[in-house]
């Protein structure tokens, strides 16, 4: 399977669920994320938020994004995205969100970009259900 399947699945669903680790106690939030490119999927959130501390913490994640009868799960590695280019990109494409959360600009300590990076994913159905040892997974990232 092309690794652009999934981007394509991830950008139209877009809303997803994104699990991190708290000491030894998972934490889930609901999430929406910025893109999902070749190069990783891409979200953010603020500074003083506990997410960005766990992920400080553990930059290991998992992600479903959820559709009727199917659902994409990507487990990986979290990198911060520190690209002025990229950053400016997000503020100005939600700029009244931003205004609204306190953000200055782009370069804000405040306003925390992340992306999967790396890992692996696959989708899952009821078809297949038991047999999630078989599901054909895509690595991604390098």
């Amino acid at each position: 399977m092309d690794f652009k399947e999934y981007i394509d699945f991830a950008n139209e669903v877009h809303d997803c669920y994104l699990a991190t680790v708290e000491g030894n106690q998972p934490r889930v939030r609901a999430m929406g994320m910025i893109s999902a490119e070749e190069t990783g999927f891409y979200f953010m959130t603020e500074a003083v938020k506990a997410l960005y501390k766990q992920l400080q913490q553990n930059n290991k994640v998992e992600v479903i994004f959820p559709s009727r009868g199917k659902v994409m799960r990507v487990t990986g590695e979290v990198e911060f995205v520190d690209d002025i280019a990229y950053r400016t990109q997000v503020y100005e494409g939600r700029k009244q969100f931003m205004d609204g959360l306190g953000v200055k600009g782009p370069e804000d300590p405040f306003l925390v970009i992340f992306r999967i990076a790396r890992g692996e994913a696959f989708f899952w159905t009821f078809a297949n259900n038991m047999k999630e040892a078989e599901i054909e997974r895509v690595k991604f990232g390098s």
